[in-house]
């Protein structure tokens, strides 16, 4: 069993770890409607679900503002197209981003305290574009962290080690003292080859796994 005096930082994915998604297709009727489309929750949610699915191998393309933008309308674009509806992409992008909005998983910010208060550094590392850090800032988990890096900085999406290797550079750790918690196997087999140890979600258990 590990425990917190084995390591001197702890690093943690986003999505599924620390933050969810709150149900976005109510925010995307309303931004459809403010340009014209009216559209069933059904067809909306399966169109989401086609924009999130060419969203997730290409996060890491969003690394500057620029690049942001054109990956937000193209996934705005996807969106419209599973929906068939007629809009701009690049006039619909920021509704589109718009309507997601993330909050903390339950027991996730009281989880990162403890961990901060036992004198562990803080990373939080992600496949995610440039938008990471101003997501966690909305959830209110952003000033937990002593580094907010993503796959998008690192430029290159987990498993490969970069983003791992730039978390621990900016936290000045040593892999061999860092732990990493993730809910995929692109978190347990980067922090493997990054040489991290690893422990599975929920966050929320996790200062009881560390004697904390």
């Amino acid at each position: 069993m590990p425990s917190a005096k084995d390591f001197d930082a702890v690093t943690v994915d986003a999505m599924g770890t620390v933050v969810e998604l709150s149900d976005p297709v109510p925010r995307l009727q309303d931004a459809l409607e403010r340009h014209g489309e009216q559209h069933d929750s059904n067809p909306v949610r399966d169109a989401f679900a086609a924009e999130v699915a060419y969203y997730l191998p290409r996060a890491h393309e969003g690394r500057d503002e620029a690049s942001l933008a054109a990956l937000r309308a193209a996934c705005a674009g996807v969106f419209l197209d599973a929906l068939g509806a007629e809009l701009d992409a690049g006039e619909f992008a920021p509704d589109f981003a718009g309507a997601l909005r993330f909050r903390a998983l339950d027991g996730a910010e009281q989880s990162l305290a403890r961990l901060r208060a036992a004198g562990l550094a803080l990373a939080c590392v992600s496949n995610w574009d440039l938008s990471l850090a101003a997501y966690l800032e909305d959830a209110g988990l952003a000033h937990h962290f002593d580094a907010v890096v993503s796959s998008a900085e690192a430029g290159a999406p987990k498993p490969d080690e970069a983003v791992f290797r730039l978390a621990l550079e900016r936290l000045g750790v040593p892999p061999e003292r860092a732990l990493h918690v993730g809910d995929g196997d692109g978190d347990r087999q980067g922090a493997a080859t990054a040489g991290l140890a690893f422990e599975p979600t929920p966050l929320a258990t996790l200062p009881e796994r560390l004697q904390i």
